[in-house]
């Protein structure tokens, strides 16, 4: 189960990409029968706002988005035509914006970002279900 989009690179697509990937993972649920916590959902819609942002932010030209289902996760994958890795800002309190990748890596179970021919994909992974035991995507906390 995927779905995929092109945009322009335009800030509008931002809301778009999002549309996007909550309808995605509704027709998952409905029709495919697999559960989707509202936590998924959440975090789903935010992912891909903060990576389609930074590819709009940063990159010229067209944002490619790809949702895919894989082991119980949904893959959110990014690509943009900047080459330059994005990297996590210095923590800084009095920093305003510039913690997108900050917010994506602490609610993803897996991040990675690669240079392709032209550009850069940055891939997410969010788990689909909450963890009966009452850990979010399996973490413990201390």
């Amino acid at each position: 189960m995927s779905a995929s989009a092109a945009y322009d690179g335009d800030s509008s697509c931002i809301g778009d990409a999002r549309h996007l990937a909550t309808g995605f993972l509704t027709e998952v649920q409905a029709v495919h029968g697999l559960p989707v916590s509202e936590r998924a959902m959440g975090m789903t819609q935010l992912v891909v706002s903060e990576l389609v942002t930074n590819a709009v932010k940063y990159a010229p030209g067209p944002v490619m988005l790809d949702l895919r289902i894989s082991e119980g996760a949904v893959r959110v994958s990014v690509w943009d035509s900047d080459p330059l890795l994005p990297d996590v800002a210095a923590s800084d309190p009095r920093r305003v914006g510039r913690h997108g990748l900050e917010i994506t890596l602490a609610v993803s179970q897996a991040y990675e970002v690669r240079r392709e021919p032209v550009g850069k994909r940055v891939t997410a992974v969010i788990a689909l279900a909450d963890d009966p035991g009452g850990d979010i995507a399996g973490r413990t906390t201390t």
